[in-house]
């Protein structure tokens, strides 16, 4: 019973965080985390480099140092949202819960770079492409 209770808690108050005070952050930190994937999916395709999230899911070999840039890249994001999810927490709840603050935090700034970046490098890649002069004409007259 429980691990019932706590279950049904936690949705509630997840479900809740929209609607009470500090609500402005469901819409700041899920900009601010495409803007930290627009920034690093240019940066891929500067560098050529595979896709974010595939790279992640299918190359072991990869997938570590990966994970890492983009833990790194989105540190100040993941605290910031951390933080104010627990200053919600105070405020409203008038307790802490941590496991409540990790599934927020992940929810609205790491999975949002994790689906941006990848397609972010395309479209930067398409631009890239663009950019390039076209190849000088061989042969023929001058």
């Amino acid at each position: 019973m429980l691990l019932t209770d706590l279950l049904s808690r936690f949705w509630e108050d997840i479900l809740a965080r929209p609607s009470g005070p500090l609500a402005f952050r469901f819409v700041l930190q899920p900009m601010m985390a495409i803007f930290l994937a627009s920034r690093d999916g240019w940066h891929d395709a500067e560098h050529n480099r595979t896709p974010y999230l595939w790279t992640i899911l299918h190359d072991p070999q990869h997938r570590r140092s990966r994970l890492h840039e983009g833990v790194v890249s989105t540190t100040r994001l993941l605290l910031l949202t951390a933080a104010m999810d627990l200053l919600y927490q105070v405020l409203r709840l008038g307790a802490v819960r941590p496991l409540e603050t990790l599934a927020i935090t992940f929810c609205l700034a790491f999975v949002p770079y994790l689906i941006i970046r990848g397609p972010a490098a395309r479209v930067f890649r398409l631009i890239l492409a663009r950019r390039q002069p076209p190849p000088a004409p061989t042969g023929g007259m001058v």
